[in-house]
């Protein structure tokens, strides 16, 4: 039996070993699924504290925990920090993250740094996946020459594929089960091969003609929401000035059962996909001598949207005869959607960073991140308040930046001095409530 029949018949027969390189949002939930359908399951990550916990059967993220799992299954998880281990596995996944550069470039060391790390434990026959948001080519500029080096035949005795993550965290409704996966390979064993796997553990898996389809449709899908979020916020502005509730036109227009989809104003994009992917199109249709002028353009309206919360944060101040420099602010919500405790470029981040360099006191309070810790992309280190009558009674200004369910608003509405109101939960008087 030749190699791809041998692989076929373990990933069926859920004899398959499965390596996932990166256990956050995106390699967690799928750590969890191959372990619900009884599949053996290294988690490789170089975070020893993530490694610790996930030993204990303890998870660091908010929405996903072990209670689905018999003892079993939980028994076949082996969580761990040694790359060799790469050589006992039939499948890698790498689920690392794609920051950008200090130049708004894509930076790629995560996932270079991993393969050094793992390319001397490679063997004939494993299937390797890249889920990682990126630019179309790069499995190909990335992955293939390390294992042209290493003598392998890709599509023969080694093999290849792109399925890039659709995670949306804490969305109850379309969890990686329910969500449609797209798969790609380099040869048609690659994609035959990632079609299998992936229709274990989700319900409809979808195949595309090539990696580099694949890999712009993920861009595509965020840089898509991107520019609708830009055109939202622009609309908001523009509907201030004319003295129009946007949310009530949204709500109009969104009775119209065809040609609309209703997207909303905030006070900036955050997670890790959706505030980069455009700057990674762009970067790539650079290369090839084209100007992607109109997703630029939406990247730099939502990039624009804290300072302009800064801007109405000191209007309202100012009509209470307050400066900015001397006020006490309470920030509501540091995560950057509602109901996680993800706060990757956050743009609560960003807001608090620029009313500390204007001297502020700002406290926050978020129920989903009780520690915030310092990250890739911020200094700041600071505890969750405990939200009640006299800590809101203590601030000149209480600032609502993400809008979670479980957030008593009534409370925050009866007892704060100011609401500068960045997600439409309040109706704005221009006295007490302002949009921002």
């Amino acid at each position: 039996m030749n190699k791809i029949n041998i692989l076929k018949k373990k990933i069926r027969n859920k004899q398959a070993k499965i390596g996932v390189i990166g256990l956050g949002y995106v390699g967690l939930p799928l750590v969890i699924e191959f372990l619900k359908k009884n599949f053996n399951v290294f988690g490789f990550d170089n975070d020893i504290i993530k490694i610790n916990k996930l030993k204990k059967n303890e998870s660091y993220i908010n929405y996903i925990n072990f209670n689905s799992l018999s003892k079993k299954q939980v028994l076949n998880f082996n969580p761990t920090n040694k790359f060799s281990n790469i050589r006992e596995v039939d499948i890698i996944i790498i689920c690392l993250p794609t920051p950008l550069s200090k130049n708004n470039n894509p930076d790629m060391t995560f996932i270079k740094n991993s393969l050094k790390q793992i390319k001397n434990y490679l063997k004939d026959g494993q299937l390797l996946i890249l889920e990682s948001t990126t630019y179309p080519g790069t499995t190909k500029d990335i992955i293939f020459p390390i294992l042209i080096k290493k003598n392998f035949k890709i599509g023969k005795n080694f093999y290849v594929s792109y399925s890039p993550e659709r995670q949306d965290p804490g969305n109850k409704k379309f969890g990686l089960k329910k969500t449609p996966k797209l798969v790609s390979g380099a040869t048609s064993n690659c994609l035959e091969l990632s079609y299998i796997l992936y229709s274990m553990i989700v319900d409809k898996v979808v195949k595309v003609n090539s990696l580099e389809v694949a890999e712009l449709s993920k861009l595509y899908e965020n840089i898509f929401r991107s520019i609708n979020i830009g055109l939202a916020n622009e609309m908001k502005i523009i509907c201030e000035k004319l003295c129009i509730d946007f949310y009530d036109v949204i709500k109009a227009a969104s009775t119209k059962p065809f040609g609309f989809l209703p997207f909303y104003p905030g006070p900036g994009l955050g997670g890790h996909c959706i505030p980069i992917d455009p700057f990674y199109l762009k970067w790539i249709a650079k290369k090839n001598n084209v100007n992607a002028k109109f997703i630029e353009l939406s990247a730099k309206i939502n990039n624009s949207m804290p300072i302009y919360v800064l801007k109405k944060i000191r209007y309202a101040l100012k009509k209470y005869n307050l400066s900015l420099s001397h006020s006490k602010i309470l920030i509501i919500g540091v995560a950057y959607k509602k109901n996680v405790d993800d706060t990757r470029e956050s743009p609560s981040l960003k807001i608090m960073k620029m009313l500390k360099q204007n001297k502020v006191s700002v406290d926050y309070f978020d129920p989903f991140v009780p520690i915030l810790k310092k990250s890739r992309n911020s200094s700041l280190k600071m505890k969750s308040k405990i939200l009640n009558k006299n800590l809101l009674l203590k601030y000149d200004c209480t600032v609502l930046l993400t809008d979670h369910d479980e957030l008593n608003y009534n409370l925050i509405k009866k007892y704060s001095k100011i609401i500068v109101d960045t997600r439409g939960k309040y109706k704005a008087d221009q006295i007490k409530i302002f949009n921002a």
